[in-house]
């Protein structure tokens, strides 16, 4: 199936452009103009210098006044790094393409949904030299689609609302009527769609009626599209694999010569997905005399 809930999340929006600002007019309420053509574009925001920067999706929309891009970013849960990158993508953007960027995060996690509205402001109280308003998708604001007829009348919207709110007491209905709309569709589009939902459903009893549905309609697995997520689920679940273990690696250090770790230092440790910085902590725990000692000069 789909490699990762990370990537469905916001590859549905490749699949289907037109559901993002239907999602922003509709769910959030945000009065975005009525796009005459919405286009994928390069999400490597990569400069010269050897640090790589990539949005997980990023699309052109061209209207009647201007052309805005569409920065969708799929957070699982709260990172404050990740905060710390939206303001350089935003700024990178629109210097780049001399475009209006918007921020669109989407996750199933109402805390992280939470963590994820807050303004992020840069510059000091009263007088703030840049403000990020992330708009935000999720379980919260996302409709739940339970009607068959709902479902039918606008699909792509009925399975954001499986792969945000599939599970729990009403999973049953919002899978049944999103299964019922998958029928109306062209096979690409319905193969696509239901990988993206199966690849969403973390309860697993809620994953096998997802499934044993699927094959009720006789629906295809493979996917162009979802062969493409798999691969790169593949490649992010090795690398945050590496990351964790290295993580740990840190702090086993730490343990084996004796020195206390304060829940901010593990927070820190464990929250870090980089290799390379992790590769430094490593080293630095076999000679310093606190834990605090591994963060010098960051």
């Amino acid at each position: 199936m789909v490699g990762t809930t990370h990537e469905s999340l916001h590859r549905i929006f490749q699949k289907d452009p037109g559901l993002l600002t239907k999602a922003l007019q509709k769910v959030l309420g945000v009065e975005f103009p009525e796009p005459r053509e919405i286009a994928a574009m390069n999400v490597d925001l990569t400069e010269i210098e050897p640090v790589e920067r990539r949005v997980d999706t990023l699309l052109r929309a061209e209207t009647e006044e201007k052309t805005y891009l569409l920065v969708v970013e799929s957070q699982g849960k709260t990172d404050d790094r990740k905060r710390g990158s939206w303001p350089y993508y935003l700024a990178y953007l629109h210097e780049k393409y001399r475009c209006e960027p918007v921020l669109i995060v989407i996750t199933q996690s109402s805390a992280t949904a939470k963590w994820a509205s807050r303004p992020i402001q840069l510059g000091f109280p009263g007088w703030e030299s840049l403000i990020v308003r992330p708009l935000v998708l999720g379980p919260d604001n996302v409709p739940v689609i339970e009607d068959e007829g709902e479902a039918v009348a606008d699909p792509s919207l009925a399975v954001l609302s499986a792969m945000t709110h599939g599970k729990g007491r009403n999973a049953a209905a919002i899978l049944e009527s999103v299964a019922a709309a998958l029928k109306t569709l062209d096979s690409d589009s319905a193969a696509a769609f239901a990988q993206f939902v199966d690849s969403c459903l973390a309860d697993s009893r809620a994953k096998q009626m997802w499934r044993d549905l699927m094959t009720d309609i006789q629906y295809f697995w493979r996917h162009p599209l979802a062969e493409q997520v798999r691969e790169e689920g593949r490649e992010e679940g090795r690398e945050e694999g590496r990351a964790e273990a290295k993580a740990e690696t840190v702090l086993q250090i730490l343990e084996w010569r004796g020195i206390p770790v304060s829940l901010s230092v593990r927070e820190r440790v464990t929250a870090c997905t980089e290799l390379g910085r992790l590769e430094v902590w490593a080293r630095r725990a076999l000679q310093v005399a606190d834990a605090a000692e591994l963060f010098v000069g960051e």
